[in-house]
């Protein structure tokens, strides 16, 4: 029987494993959750919304379990609380859209006709999430999709085994029938095979760029929908106008929160000329202030990297960028407990061009590169010379300006004056090899739903 086992990044040691299953036993959970669908959806709506919400608070009341857990699991430190912020300002947005976003579109309603289109559920909803924010990006699709009236199977990242067990456990506990949300432990082969055997109605993958291939290829011919959020190398901006102090604080933090590990992290400054010396300054001070450690003690506010060989991609990237002539300028002396495993002190490299993988493949890792620019024109073109296009910070005061540039920056958000963040009311979505689709907000609904038209005719005559 294969196994798929957590390594923690704390130690090294095995921290969790659980038994894969075989095609034939998850297909029986599959068919477990086709069959409880039609019953689930024929709920009153808010009946749905109000046992999800109850799902949420369920969760809420563990904490205490789930933040170690994700500390053991992904090495967040503890002082941060988990994800609670994120996932119930994402539960309760979406409950809040639910009525309105799910309401058929009337076209007509005379004696003579009633013309509408209904949203429908597609029926059972596959969820493959990733480990780097383990609840938060799940229920960015478990909460819209079972208010629709979906039933949802889910799968985790095997860095983060145990989350998707916490997440069915909350819910089921909380009243949401058993089969209609249900946790599976699949390896990479069966999984495809589920998929190409059309088990599903929607799969919504995020993960790697070539995790979200896999996906496409095995979705292939089964006309399944996908939502594929993938890649990213997200860029940030800071105008000559920009407030100086307001930029490095988040641009620093969107580089470096959660060891760097964020979907939608900075990942490259560009700065104009006349603030590039002062934001380099500033920025390495604001750097050296993190205190790397185990994440389990509640001093410690840069943790490990989840695993020691995403902490070596890290360390490839910036010797290799370094040998090209960057200059990395955050002192490792600082940062004793930089293991060369999972443990990676944060680093600033500048003196950086594209024509280093730093620059243009996704770090994913507590390392930022900035470069000087001298007008929007050279920054736009920096910005959208990248494989990649989830969002882009923008730091001025002309909102004018800020919309103008960012209607021409290829990326799925743009931000002024914040980074990395994901508001619920908004699409949450991405273009090129970032992926295609949108969670969250109305549009979220819609693409975990189909539409239906209704023509009906009231009269022969």
């Amino acid at each position: 029987m294969a196994m798929i086992q957590c390594i923690s990044p704390v130690d090294g040691s095995v921290y969790a494993e659980r038994a894969a299953l075989s095609f034939d036993a998850a297909r029986d959970v599959v068919a477990r959750a086709r069959k409880a669908q039609k019953a689930w959806a024929k709920r009153p709506l808010e009946e749905r919304v109000q046992l999800v919400l109850k799902g949420a608070a369920r969760l809420n009341e563990m904490s205490d379990v789930v933040v170690q857990e994700l500390a053991w699991q992904m090495g967040r430190p503890v002082k941060y609380g988990g994800e609670y912020k994120g996932f119930n300002e994402r539960s309760n947005y979406v409950a809040s859209i639910a009525a309105d976003a799910l309401a058929p579109l009337v076209v007509e309603e005379s004696e003579r006709f009633e013309r509408r289109i209904e949203r429908q559920a597609h029926g059972v909803v596959f969820v493959v999430a990733p480990w780097n924010y383990p609840y938060m990006t799940a229920i960015n699709t478990i909460a819209p999709a079972l208010m629709a009236g979906n039933t949802v199977v889910l799968k985790h990242a095997s860095q983060t085994l145990l989350v998707g067990e916490r997440l069915v456990q909350a819910f089921t506990e909380a009243g949401v029938p058993e089969d209609v949300f249900q946790n599976v432990f699949l390896d990479h082969e069966t999984t495809s095979a589920l998929i190409a055997a059309g088990s599903f109605n929607f799969v919504n993958f995020t993960g790697s760029v070539e995790g979200g291939r896999s996906m496409e290829r095995a979705a292939a011919g089964a006309f399944t929908g996908l939502g594929l959020e993938l890649g990213g190398k997200d860029p940030g901006y800071v105008m000559e106008d920009a407030d100086l102090e307001a930029a490095v604080d988040t641009l620093m933090d969107g580089a470096t929160y959660n060891s760097g590990q964020c979907c939608c992290g900075i990942e490259r400054i560009y700065v104009h000329e006349s603030l590039y010396d002062a934001f380099v300054e500033k920025s390495v001070a604001w750097v050296s202030n993190y205190k790397l450690g185990n994440p389990l003690d509640p001093d410690t506010s840069l943790g490990p990297m989840a695993h020691k060989r995403f902490a070596k991609v890290v360390r490839e990237q910036i010797a290799d960028a370094v040998s090209k002539g960057a200059k990395a300028l955050v002192d490792p002396k600082l940062f004793p407990q930089d293991d060369g495993g999972a443990y990676l002190a944060p680093q600033i490299l500048v003196d950086v061009d594209h024509s280093m993988a730093f620059m243009r493949e996704e770090t994913f890792g507590p390392a930022v590169g900035i470069m000087k620019v001298k007008s929007d024109e050279e920054a736009l073109a920096l910005m959208n010379d990248s494989q990649y296009g989830l969002t882009a910070s923008l730091w001025t005061k002309d909102v004018e300006r800020a919309g103008r540039l960012g209607r021409e920056i290829e990326t799925g958000t743009v931000f002024m004056n914040r980074a990395d963040y994901l508001d619920p009311a908004l699409c949450w979505t991405g273009v090129k090899e970032t992926g295609r689709g949108g969670s969250l907000s109305i549009i979220g609904f819609q693409n975990l739903t189909r539409p239906k038209s209704f023509h009906l005719k009231k009269v022969t005559a």
